[in-house]
C-alpha cells in the first residue's frame, strides 16, 4: 500500500491532557492506539471587503493534510518482539500507536520500528500510520515534565518522518482547523435599511413597541435608541463622544446604586444582630419566671 504522506498532525488539548495523565498514573510504560481522522484543508479566501468583490483574485490550489487525534485506547497489542497480537482491534480502524516511557531518550527505538513496521504490512494496514513518543526526562528534575513527539512512519523507506504537531484549543489562532466547513442550512436572507425608512418602521410601529421604546429612551438620558444605528456607518464618529458619555454617566449610575446595596445590608445585618439580642433577652425573661 502506498504511503499517505501528511503535513502536520493536530490533537485536541484535553486529549493530550488525558493521556499524559494515563502515562502519570500508569507504573510502567504505556502503549496504545490513536483515533482521529485526516482532512484537507484549503487556506481560506473569504474576504468581508465590498471592493474585493468587484476584482478578480487567484486562490491558491495548495491543501493541507492534517491527520487529527481525536481519542485513544491504552492497551497491550503487541509483542515484546514488536508482533502485532491476535487481539489487536480492526474496527475502527486507527491512525497509527503511541508509546510512553519514563526516563528514556525522545527517539523511536528498535521495538517501536518494529511495531510500526508490523502495523503498516498488517492485513489492514494502518494509514497514514502515526506514532506519537511521550517520555520524561532522563534525570530528575524538580519540575514533573514531559516530552513528546511525533513521526509518520513510511512503509516504503522503512522509517520514521517527524512531523510537527498542533495543540488544537478553541480560539482565533487556530481557526485555520475549522476552515473546510459547510452550513447545513443557508442563513435566512437579512433585511437591509437603508436612509429614510427610519420614520416609515416608526409609523408601523404598535402602541405596545413605542412604550417601550419611550421607556428606554428615559433611560438611555436623551440618547435615542433609534440614534444608536447612526453608530453604523461613515457618520460614527460624530457619535463616539456621545456614546462614551452616556456610558460614563451609567457607570457613576451603577456605582451608586452598588453602594446603595451596600449601606442597605449593613443595615440589615445591624438589624438582625439586634433581633438576635432580643430573643436572647426574651428567652433569659421566659426562663427566670
Amino acid at each position: 500500500m502506498a504511503d499517505t504522506p501528511i503535513d502536520k498532525i493536530a490533537i485536541s488539548g484535553p486529549t493530550l491532557a488525558s493521556l499524559i495523565q494515563r502515562f502519570s498514573s500508569s507504573s510502567g510504560p504505556l502503549d496504545g492506539l490513536l483515533f482521529g481522522h485526516v482532512s484537507l484543508l484549503s487556506p481560506s479566501t473569504l474576504s468581508d471587503d465590498d471592493a474585493s468583490s468587484t476584482t478578480t483574485t487567484t486562490t491558491s490550489t495548495s491543501q493541507t493534510r492534517i491527520a487529527t487525534i481525536t481519542s485513544f485506547i491504552s492497551l497491550p497489542f503487541s509483542s515484546p518482539s514488536g508482533h502485532l497480537l491476535p487481539s489487536f482491534p480492526s474496527s475502527p480502524s486507527p491512525l497509527g500507536w503511541f508509546s510512553a516511557r519514563r526516563r528514556s531518550p525522545l527517539r523511536p527505538s528498535m521495538r517501536e520500528f518494529s511495531v510500526s513496521q508490523s502495523l503498516s504490512s498488517s492485513p489492514i494496514p494502518l494509514s497514514p500510520c502515526l506514532f506519537l513518543l511521550l517520555a520524561s526526562p532522563i534525570h530528575d528534575h524538580a519540575i514533573h515534565t514531559h516530552e513528546y513527539r511525533a513521526y509518520q512512519f513510511s512503509a516504503s523507506a522503512e522509517s520514521f518522518n517527524p512531523k510537527s504537531i498542533d495543540i488544537v484549543n478553541i480560539g482565533p489562532g487556530f481557526r485555520g482547523h475549522y476552515g473546510a466547513f459547510s452550513p447545513n442550512s443557508p442563513f435566512p436572507a437579512l433585511p437591509c435599511v437603508v436612509g429614510g425608512s427610519v420614520m416609515i418602521e416608526d409609523e408601523k410601529e404598535g402602541e405596545e413597541e413605542l412604550v417601550e421604546r419611550r421607556q428606554l429612551d428615559l433611560c438611555a438620558e436623551g440618547f435615542e435608541v433609534r440614534r444608536l444605528r447612526r453608530l453604523m456607518g461613515s457618520g460614527a464618529a460624530n457619535y463616539t463622544a456621545e456614546l462614551e458619555d452616556l456610558y460614563g454617566k451609567m457607570l457613576a449610575k451603577v456605582e451608586n446604586l452598588a453602594r446603595q446595596v451596600e449601606l442597605s445590608s449593613a443595615k440589615v445585618f445591624e438589624q438582625e444582630n439586634l433581633n438576635r439580642k432580643l430573643r436572647h433577652k426574651a428567652a433569659r425573661l421566659a426562663g427566670s419566671e
